[in-house]
């Protein structure tokens, strides 16, 4: 998005060009240039002189007394915004071919003589006055001849292959005074005055390329003749010493070729590289404008070395233009703002460079968001955007108000925005996903709250591999396969559901994470994938939970059968913990993979859950373990040799949590069971049944009840395998 954003702006297509000015508009708004009087000033012919003086166009004679009079006055130039193209329809010849007279008739030739032509009039009114015509500039085909330059043009730049002609608006006809008139005035200008792609005028033209020769607009030559001056002189960007250092920096990024200077008498105006103007606008002044009806009728204006601009107000003649500050301008204004600006020096311009700070900012701005996005979340960039573009609006506002320098704030703005917009949408897609998929993959491994903990922070969850360490557990039932034999498929899956979902409700409960379903097997571990600093206390706490729940399922049994009227023989289980490091990620292959842990302290849990049996515990636990859960009430059972093992491991039997040892008959409950244990190793099943008997209230007061379940139960399997192998 920011590489197109730049490469859009690069290319600057029409919309582009259309924000950005109207950006200059309302700066322009907010802060329009300060009128400041000047020896400018527009002759208006309004509605109130149409009205004194008749309908337009007027007789040139009309139009000479005007011109006259404006020269006695004292003015210094004075412009037309007016094009004479045809001969007057009241001069005498004109008049008496309207009334059907030949040339030849006396009477035609008698007016003729008589009558002065107004043609002629206006010729020499001109002739005395220095005055400046106007034509127009067409892109239209004709065979008609070009405008009379009555200036020079001093072109430098050319020879090093970037003549002027070819950066100003070029065209190949025109539509120009008649040639007695042409001849007559002192400068001759264009009058074209261009619009935007939204009808609103904002630059004029000093330049303009007719059929390959250059001519100056009427502002340019009116202040040529104004100082009396014979050239203006045109420099391109390839004169000599109009290379800058950005230019030769940026080379082809920036379109550095164009006009670089005009010059015009002694004045330099500002200008882009088309050789226009940009119009800073002051709105209509009152103090600008004379209407021409005080002029002709003889009334007393102040007018020595004034710049005089005759134009028409009028709505009826078509010369209205909009501007940044004004929807209806009278196009003559418009010449006299720009003569306006260029003598006062407070004039607008773009130089060609502000791209660069504009991609510049772009660039900054679009990265930081890409970057700063990941690292400090929506609102993080949306305050640090909104921040740079402030900042941004308040430089190009500084520079506009200050240097009359127009910089761009929008754009960049606007395409930075969108680099956010579509950054905070791919990056809450990117997160939803994640969050689906970890919900997904962990729903069936762990609690609910882990597996919302997981889709908050999914990237607490490294998939692949990786080594730390675990706490791990297994949980098996005791003497399943017999209880298979002779329980019914339907009745067996509906037992081994009802075991394994409260015993799976004890380790999500506790935070752990459900590895595999092994038939009645249960692997489960702990600190994967979501760390927890308590991994071997947590899956203590679990396992001592499934105690209790298997007591309470037994119970539920022992009732149904009671009901059902069979016998009930209770479940049993054995559960191995161990801790370690271990490699934990998703295994397996490319077609099926399981999040599973592996590593030589996985096989000694799963040994340790078949080692419990000798013992006749229900929990045995490894002596990583143990070291890291001191508090808890065990019971040493020395070093077990391990299968797969070569050396032997220290062994503990769990018996409860923290709370039993501060119990009153802690001590003697312990002592107790260690005989028991002790008695069960040694197959002595009558003593470890008398001291089972003799420490039975106290165990059970202590919170030992469902081991003591799981005891009695135990010594009764014992027995009844004793008893069926002594009669074999």
């Amino acid at each position: 998005m920011l590489i197109g954003a730049l490469a859009l702006r690069i290319q600057d297509p029409l919309f582009l060009s259309e924000i950005r000015l109207r950006t200059f508009d309302i700066f322009q708004r907010f802060k329009p240039r300060t009128y400041v009087e000047t020896p400018v000033r527009v002759i208006d012919i309004d509605n109130t002189t149409l009205q004194r003086f008749g309908q337009w166009p007027w007789p040139r004679s009309q139009v000479a007394d005007l011109i006259g009079k404006l020269g006695a006055a004292g003015a210094r130039a004075v412009a037309l915004d007016i094009v004479f193209a045809e001969p007057d329809r009241t001069g005498p010849k004109a008049a008496a071919a309207g009334w059907g007279l030949a040339d030849t008739d006396p009477l035609a030739q008698a007016i003729t003589a008589r009558v002065t032509d107004p043609d002629l009039v206006l010729v020499n009114a001109v002739k005395s006055t220095p005055t400046v015509l106007g034509f127009i500039l067409l892109n239209e085909e004709g065979t008609a001849p070009m405008p009379r330059r009555k200036a020079g043009m001093a072109v430098t730049g050319a020879a090093a292959g970037r003549d002027p002609r070819n950066f100003v608006r070029r065209f190949n006809s025109a539509i120009t005074s008649l040639q007695p008139f042409q001849i007559a005035a002192k400068g001759q200008g264009s009058i074209n005055v261009f619009t935007e792609g939204d009808a609103i005028v904002r630059r004029l033209p000093l330049l303009l390329n007719g059929r390959d020769t250059l001519y100056p607009s009427l502002v340019a030559d009116t202040l040529r003749v104004a100082q009396k001056a014979s050239t203006i002189v045109v420099k391109s960007s390839g004169a000599a010493g109009y290379t800058a250092w950005w230019q030769r920096l940026t080379g082809s990024l920036v379109d550095i070729e164009g006009i670089a200077e005009v010059k015009i008498g002694a004045l330099k105006p500002l200008t882009d590289e088309h050789g226009q103007v940009w119009l800073y606008d002051t709105g209509r002044i009152a103090a600008r404008t004379i209407p021409a009806w005080r002029i002709l009728e003889g009334e007393k204006v102040d007018l020595a070395g004034t710049i005089l601009f005759i134009g028409t107000s009028a709505p009826g003649l078509l010369d209205l233009r909009a501007t940044p500050t004004d929807a209806v301008t009278p196009g003559v204004e418009i010449h006299a703002q720009i003569a306006e600006q260029i003598l006062t020096g407070v004039s607008l311009n773009r130089p060609y460079w502000t791209i660069l700070p504009e991609l510049g900012f772009l660039i900054v701005l679009g990265s930081a968001m890409i970057a700063l996005l990941p690292r400090v979340g929506p609102l993080g960039c949306a305050f640090l955007g909104a921040t740079a573009m402030l900042t941004a609006i308040g430089a190009a506002w500084y520079a506009f108000a200050d240097r009359g320098q127009l910089f761009d704030p929008i754009y960049p703005s606007l395409a930075a925005l969108l680099v956010f917009i579509i950054g905070a949408m791919s990056s809450y897609f990117r997160s939803d996903t994640e969050r689906r998929s970890v919900r997904a993959a962990f729903s069936h491994y762990l609690s609910p709250q882990m597996v919302e903990q997981l889709a908050a922070e999914p990237e607490r969850l490294r998939l692949g591999g990786e080594l730390r360490p675990l706490t791990i557990l297994f949980c098996d039932i005791r003497d399943f396969t017999s209880i298979s034999e002779r329980t019914s498929p339907q009745d067996l899956t509906l037992l081994l559901n009802r075991f394994l979902t409260p015993m799976t409700d004890a380790v999500l409960s506790h935070g752990g994470t459900i590895d595999k379903y092994i038939g009645d097997s249960i692997m489960a571990f702990w600190n994967a994938p979501l760390d927890d600093p308590h991994h071997a206390r947590n899956a203590c706490l679990a396992a001592i939970e499934m105690r209790r729940r298997l007591a309470t399922l037994n119970g539920e049994l022992e009732r149904e059968a009671e009901v059902q009227r069979r016998h009930h023989e209770p479940l049993r289980m054995g559960i191995g913990i161990n801790s370690g490091i271990c490699l934990v990620g998703n295994l397996g292959s490319q077609q099926r993979f399981n999040y599973s842990a592996i590593g030589d302290e996985v096989n000694l849990a799963s040994r340790m859950e078949g080692l419990s049996k000798n013992y006749g515990v229900d929990i045995l636990i490894g002596w990583a373990t143990q070291d890291l859960v001191p508090d808890f009430a065990v019971l040493p059972l020395g070093l077990a040799a391990v299968k797969g093992k070569a050396e032997s491991s220290s062994v503990f039997a769990l018996l409860a949590d923290p709370d039993f040892n501060a119990g009153a008959n802690a001590n003697s409950v312990l002592q107790a069971f260690s005989q028991i244990v002790r008695a069960i190793t040694d197959h002595d099943l009558a003593h470890a049944l008398s001291l089972l008997n003799a420490s039975r209230q106290d165990a059970i007061a202590a919170g030992l009840g469902p081991l003591i379940d799981h005891l009695d139960a135990t010594l009764i399997r014992m027995e009844q395998r004793l008893k069926r192998t002594s009669a074999s």
